[in-house]
Order: C-alpha cells, then sequence, then structure tokens
C-alpha cells in the first residue's frame, strides 16, 4: 500500500472515532438535558425519597386548672427513646450498659430487640427525663434515637384526682375532665419537613408545612384550697370511723358552681403503675344512695308549698309510730304534738309521713324532681348517674310515706348538694357547673333565673333547719364557730345485695348550707359503711361538715353572721340570696 493510500486510511479512522466521540457525548448531554429539563421533577422526587421526610411537630396539651389559675395537669416535655432493631442487632457488645441507663434487665432489652429484628422501630422507653436520655443517646449507638413528646403531670395528686381525671401515656384522656374534654384539651399537631440521614436521624430542618395548634387550657370552678381541707378532713374521718368509702361535694349557692369534690378511697395519678380500678370513679357522681332524713325538709317545703301547711301548724306524732298499711313507720322516741318546725329538728319520720299523705299522692315526688333529684345534674362528668325517682299514676300510701323519709329513692352526693343549694338561695336552681362560670351564668335560655322552690317557702324552711344544730337538735356537732348553720342528718340501713336492707351496715350522711343569715355554701358528707359504735349521720357525718363548712366559709372570705338577735327573714328582706 502507498504511502498516500495509508494516510488517507488513517485520516478516515481518526474522523470516524471523533464522530462517535461526539455522537456519545451529544447523547449523553442529550440525556443529561432531558433529565434535568423534562424529567426534573421525577428525579427530585426520587431523589427526596431517600432523605426527605414529614415530621409530626407535638401539640401541647392545654392545662387544666382551678378558678385561681393553680395548675391541676400540666404536660412537662419529655424524651422518648427509641431504636431500629435492624441497626443496633450489631451493638450487642453494648446491651448491658443500654439497659443499665434504660432502667431495665439486659434480657428483657435483649428479647426485645431479638424479637422484633425484622421492624424498624420499636420503642424503648417512654417518658424519660430529658436528662436521663441525653446519657443514653450520648452512647452513639447505631439506630438509637430521641423523640420529643409530652407527658401529663398533676400537681395536686390524689387530692384532685377524681376530679381532673388522668391521660394515658398517648396523653388520650381517660378519665375525668381529661376524658370529658379530651378534644378541646388535646390540640392539633403540626407538620414540618426535615432531612434524615442513612440512620434515620434528622440532620437539618427544611421548613414548616403546619404549625401545631397547642390545646386550650380549661378552668375549672373547683377551689384548690377548699379542695384540700375538703379531702384531709374526709380521709381523715374514713380512717377514724374505718369506714368503706365517703364522699363530699360542696357548692357555691349564688353560682351553681362546685368549690370542692373529694372521695375515699382515692388514687394517685401520677403513677403508671396503680392498679386498683375501683379506686378510680368519682363516687360523687357515679355511686347511689337513698338520701334518707336528708330530704325531709324538702318534703315539709312540699307540704309548706300546697298551702294545707303552715310552720307553726301541729302535728300529732304520738304515741311514736303510725300504721300505713302493714308497715309501721316509727320515731326514736314519742314527741306529741309538735310544730312542722319541730318534725325537722326531731327529724320525725311520723310526722313528714302524715304530711306527705295529705297531699296528693304524687306531690313529694314531683317536688324532689323539681330540685333535680334523680335526673342528671348537667355538669358532663363521664359515668354521671342520674339516680332513681319514681315517677307514677298510682301511689300506695306506703310509698308516699317512705319517699317522704328519703327511701326509694336514690340520688348522688352531687344531686343533693345541688338541691340544698336550691333551699340556700331562696329557690332559685342555677346550672351546677365544674367549670367557672362567667357573669351571665344565672340566666336562662330567656334571660330570666330558674325558680324552682317558692322563696318565703325557703325561708321558713331555713329556719327550720338552724334547729338541727340547735341545743335540742340531732346534729349539735354540725356548728360552725361563728356562723349560723343549718342542716340535716341521715342515717341510712344499706341496701342487701339479696334484698331488703343490712341490719348492721348504714350510710352516714349530712347536708346543711350556711351562713343561715344570707347562704353562700351548701355542703353534702357521705360516710359510707362506718365500723363500730358510731354510725349516724350526727355522729359521722355531721363534725365532717363542721370542719370542712369552717374552712370553705375562711376561704370564701365569708363575714360570721352569729350575732345574738338575728333572724333568719332578715337576708331576704334586705335583698341576700334570693
Amino acid at each position: 500500500m502507498s504511502e498516500h493510500e495509508q494516510e488517507r486510511n488513517f485520516s478516515w479512522r481518526f474522523y470516524f472515532v471523533v464522530a462517535v466521540m461526539l455522537c456519545a457525548a451529544l447523547a449523553v448531554a442529550g440525556r443529561v438535558s432531558y433529565l434535568y429539563v423534562v424529567d426534573k421533577n421525577f428525579l427530585q422526587n426520587q431523589g427526596d425519597k431517600r432523605v426527605l421526610r414529614t415530621a409530626v411537630i407535638p401539640a401541647h396539651r392545654g392545662m387544666i386548672k382551678d378558678r385561681n389559675n393553680e395548675p391541676l395537669a400540666v404536660s412537662t416535655p419529655v424524651t422518648t427513646v427509641w431504636a431500629n432493631p435492624k441497626q443496633l442487632i450489631g451493638m450487642q457488645v453494648q446491651w448491658p450498659l443500654l439497659a443499665k441507663k434504660l432502667g431495665t434487665s439486659e434480657t428483657r432489652l435483649r428479647n426485645r430487640i431479638l424479637g422484633n429484628q425484622s421492624k424498624q422501630f420499636i420503642y424503648l422507653r417512654r417518658h424519660m427525663t430529658p436528662q436521663r436520655a441525653s446519657e443514653i443517646l450520648k452512647m452513639k449507638l447505631p439506630g438509637v434515637h430521641g423523640l420529643t413528646e409530652y407527658r401529663r403531670y398533676y400537681p395536686a395528686g390524689e387530692v384532685a384526682a377524681h376530679v381532673v381525671g388522668f391521660t394515658n401515656i398517648d396523653e388520650k384522656g381517660q378519665e375525668g375532665i381529661e376524658l370529658a374534654y379530651n378534644e378541646i384539651l388535646n390540640g392539633t399537631p403540626g407538620k414540618k419537613r426535615v432531612v434524615k440521614d442513612l440512620h434515620g436521624r434528622v440532620v437539618k430542618d427544611i421548613g414548616l408545612i403546619k404549625n401545631a395548634e397547642p390545646g386550650q387550657d380549661i378552668t375549672l370552678s373547683i377551689d384548690l384550697r377548699a379542695q384540700y381541707l375538703a379531702y384531709r378532713e374526709l380521709l381523715t374521718a374514713v380512717k377514724e370511723y374505718k369506714a368503706h368509702a365517703g364522699s363530699a361535694v360542696a357548692i357555691d349557692i349564688e353560682t351553681g358552681e362546685v368549690l370542692a369534690m373529694v372521695n375515699q378511697p382515692s388514687y394517685n395519678p401520677n403513677n403508671r403503675a396503680r392498679k386498683d380500678v375501683a379506686h378510680f370513679r368519682n363516687r360523687a357522681v357515679t355511686d347511689l344512695f337513698e338520701p334518707g332524713s336528708t330530704v325531709k325538709p324538702f318534703t315539709v317545703s312540699a307540704a309548706l308549698e300546697s298551702g294545707r301547711w303552715k310552720p307553726e301548724s301541729l302535728v300529732n306524732t304520738a304515741p311514736g309510730f303510725v300504721k300505713v298499711g302493714r308497715k309501721r313507720i316509727r320515731d326514736m322516741g314519742n314527741y306529741g304534738v309538735i310544730d312542722v318546725g319541730t318534725i325537722i329538728a326531731k327529724s320525725s319520720n311520723v310526722g313528714v309521713t302524715k304530711l306527705a299523705l295529705s297531699l296528693e299522692p304524687g306531690a313529694v315526688s314531683s317536688y324532689f324532681s323539681r330540685l333535680g333529684l334523680g335526673q342528671s345534674t348537667g355538669v358532663g362528668f363521664p359515668g354521671e348517674s342520674a339516680g332513681l325517682l319514681p315517677m307514677k299514676e298510682r301511689w300506695r300510701p306506703i310509698e308516699v310515706a317512705t319517699m317522704s323519709y328519703g327511701y326509694g329513692l336514690s340520688v348522688t352526693a352531687l344531686q343533693l348538694a345541688q338541691a340544698y343549694a336550691v333551699l340556700g338561695s331562696g329557690g332559685i336552681k342555677h346550672q351546677t357547673s365544674l367549670l367557672k362560670l362567667n357573669a351571665n351564668h344565672n340566666l336562662n335560655d330567656d334571660g330570666f333565673v330558674d325558680r324552682v322552690m317558692d322563696k318565703s317557702v325557703a325561708v321558713d324552711v331555713l329556719a327550720m333547719i338552724e334547729k338541727v344544730t340547735g341545743d335540742k337538735g340531732t346534729a349539735r356537732r354540725a356548728r360552725v364557730p361563728g356562723y349560723r348553720v343549718g342542716g340535716k342528718t341521715g342515717t341510712v340501713h344499706k341496701a342487701s345485695a339479696n334484698g331488703g336492707y343490712e341490719d348492721h351496715k348504714y350510710t352516714a350522711l349530712f347536708a346543711g348550707v350556711a351562713p343561715i343569715e344570707n347562704p353562700r355554701i351548701a355542703l353534702v358528707v357521705v360516710v359510707d359503711d362506718p365500723k363500730g359504735d358510731q354510725y349516724y349521720g350526727g355522729q359521722v357525718a355531721a363534725p365532717i361538715f363542721s370542719r370542712v363548712m369552717a374552712g370553705l366559709l375562711r376561704v370564701k372570705q365569708v363575714v360570721p353572721d352569729r350575732v345574738p338577735g338575728q333572724w333568719v327573714k332578715a337576708s331576704f328582706a334586705n335583698g341576700g340570696s334570693s
């Protein structure tokens, strides 16, 4: 081959190689342009899927506060330690130290990791303090991470447990106000976009998607000072009398707000290890009992309102019993001929029976219903019992008689306190509330107060129940130094599971208001099954009432009214509570 031909053949090969390389370069450039211009979104999404994540921003649960803004339930930040078992399984040499810092056994930790090694997420320990969690995170173990959450804390502990309730570990309400207002307290979690590395750790916040909306705070009507003193006195009494249980409810007569609501036995809502579910229920709104003699003032009210009886009307209770059908209804003694007011002071079953039988058969039951007995109070508390109040077209005389002195119906402590608040307010029924109310709470939908008892009747009955705490009454132990107090004792045989009543099991009760001159507080005390020789309401419940009421009046800064010569009707005549 000639030299010229060789040179031409070389040139052709050179240009061919250059052309191939140019085509390849153009193809690569074209592909790059296509990917960056036409298919950019697809590639970006694929990349984002590998590093970008949407993280939840926890919403801060609202506080629960007492009427003076003292905290009853707050959420505090805590750290939850979690792990990816697939990454942590290769660090078994560190498991003993990790278990120690987690506060668990090495065996338990090992079983948890090995049993979930196919998963990418497990909790190692929920709700650790940030300080303890940081000690674990400083170990920098592969697959071990921290997560900020919130834990509910209850500063008042068992004192306010039955009202406030508690949440589960995920801050969802389980009992009490926490459950009733869970949606309001809960708030709405937010979202943000973050960059995570191959180990699942957040390395960069990219941007906010949605702000977290914190839950609303709730202000209760409860006064924590009143709650503490009521709890202390009830706890002391239940222990002293070896009672099965007890409850106390105090209502602000002027507003209908619940100032204190306590129960025994109680529980500590901060203790996640609690197991006795029976202690969780708020007995003041869930447990029913027959009110016994505590409703006698309302039977007398019905009689006075009928117009057939007046406070000075005389009733013959001799010889200390009366037969109604086959049943003989007895008094503690033969009181002879007494006026209507003395019927209450002596707690005469015979007297109220004769008053009730003189009325229309359903009059007493209807009157009790007007006061709110046998129906929900409307406070919205989970599990509230409506009670039992028979309403019949035809009544047997014995049914009318037993209802007049508090048998044959069932109420809660809250219902009974509400009824006494009506009496103390001069016959006005305020909406009972566990929430702090605004200035217009006393008005109904039409803008008027709800009167369910004649004002003059309320005044007369208040004067009568004051005699119960007088020198000749059944509840001298209910007196409060410096104040005129009125109320009514009750000692009720407990119902038997086999029907009828237990011979030696009682519920001791006292319900009353103070001060009589201008009633401000209604208080009911219930002691369930006190043991020993003392079981009457005047012996067991009345002293608790005295001590709790004394403290409540101090908390409310109520001026003493025990001045000689004062007359109970003066408060209403001069524009007192009405």
